[in-house]
């Protein structure tokens, strides 16, 4: 399996490279010459900021100073970014090892993982999602180990990478708290505050405060607005699969009439109630204690469906608590009718919005109504409905 899943990125990484020197339409994804260029500026003692577009952590552009160093080393961040995506496969099935499986459904589950040709497009690419999912990766692998400090320090990490791993604090700190049978509700409550909660939120907290407190002192508050404000307020209608498209679309052409304007900006900051009331409060509070890789990956599920920007890179998020989830999952046991239903269903709604998406993106076609509200609404209530079932 590992031999393959090398094999196979190594395959996909040549033919980008290919790609990206005969044909029109480029293998590279756009973010890998944004991460790229603020690299070199880094590299040149420059602020990254100083690339438009970059809105991340300048950790991510130090990662890739070698990008800038030659032509030779273009790649590297490419290759980092494989090599990340590898070690993420490979904690997932270090963490299938603490179950009891058998050896084939085993090798089955991480296959989801290592053998993903969205997974492998997505890293060869040169997305960075694979960065931060070793990190969640060995903040969940330390939390189920019970090493309690050292978790709550790659959970800071994430954290400081992009900030939506954050909805994972209240998970960890209720899965850390005593068992709940014979408690009320306020008893359940106090009894998440414990020794090993808060040495795992302490930890967690001084990891994420004293590197943006680096970053900061470094690049003032600049780091601050294109790492997380940014990213708070974000409009971006473009390839973006979330059910607020139109409405964020809108908003964009409207940019700079505020009586106009307003009312989008209004549904976008209200986009987070339902959002982050379902992923980080009601889904930790019914689940954590039950199971913490599940409700990791209803959190995240949740969180993604009800996000207002999705791009695919987004069901990276997700899709590394899958093969966990799935190992005594019904729906590959003895639901599997309705498994398969549920993925139909996911590509084939996926696939009306690239319909639209590609109509309007390359041959000039408005298809924003009604295809891209339609289609969009499509794949919101798809998700939806496999959300209830997962739960």
């Amino acid at each position: 399996l590992i031999v393959a899943s090398i094999l196979l990125r190594i395959g996909f990484f040549l033919f980008g490279l290919y790609q990206d020197a005969t044909m029109d339409v480029k293998y590279t994804d756009i973010d890998y010459l944004v991460f790229s260029d603020a690299a070199k500026y880094v590299y040149n003692g420059k602020s990254p900021y100083v690339r438009e577009t970059y809105r991340y952590t300048p950790l991510l552009a130090w990662m890739l100073v070698p990008n800038a160093m030659s032509d030779m080393s273009y790649s590297f961040g490419k290759v980092l970014f494989v090599i990340s995506d590898l070690i993420t496969g490979l904690l997932i099935l270090k963490i299938l090892d603490l179950i009891q499986l058998s050896q084939i459904k085993k090798t089955i589950l991480a296959s989801i993982w290592l053998l993903n040709p969205m997974v492998i497009t997505i890293s060869t690419r040169g997305s960075s999602e694979s960065v931060l999912t070793v990190f969640i990766m060995i903040f969940v692998y330390l939390l189920i180990k019970k090493q309690v400090a050292l978790s709550g320090i790659f959970a800071g990490l994430a954290v400081h990478l992009k900030i939506y791993p954050i909805i994972y604090i209240p998970t960890a700190i209720i899965y850390l708290s005593a068992p709940s049978t014979n408690m009320n509700f306020i008893q359940q409550i106090i009894s998440f505050i414990n020794k090993k909660s808060i040495i795992f939120t302490v930890c967690s907290g001084v990891s994420f405060v004293s590197l943006g407190a680096i970053m900061y002192q470094i690049y003032g508050q600049e780091f601050l607005e294109h790492s997380y404000i940014y990213h708070l307020s974000r409009l971006d209608h473009r390839h973006n699969f979330s059910v607020y498209n139109i409405s964020l679309y809108f908003a964009s052409a409207l940019e700079g009439s505020s009586a106009l304007g307003k009312p989008s900006l209004d549904l976008a900051s209200l986009a987070f109630i339902p959002q982050l009331s379902i992923s980080a409060i009601i889904i930790p509070l019914l689940f954590a204690k039950k199971s913490l890789i599940n409700t990791l990956f209803l959190q995240t599920f949740a969180f993604v469906t009800f996000n207002k920007v999705m791009t695919s890179q987004y069901f990276i998020w997700f899709l590394i608590f899958l093969p966990i989830y799935l190992r005594n999952s019904s729906l590959i046991n003895t639901n599997k009718v309705q498994g398969a239903f549920c993925l139909i269903l996911w590509i084939i709604s996926q696939g009306s919005w690239l319909f639209f998406a590609y109509k309007l993106e390359f041959l000039g076609e408005s298809t924003f109504y009604p295809g891209l509200l339609l289609s969009a609404s499509f794949f919101f209530l798809s998700n939806i409905y496999i959300l209830g079932v997962f739960i």
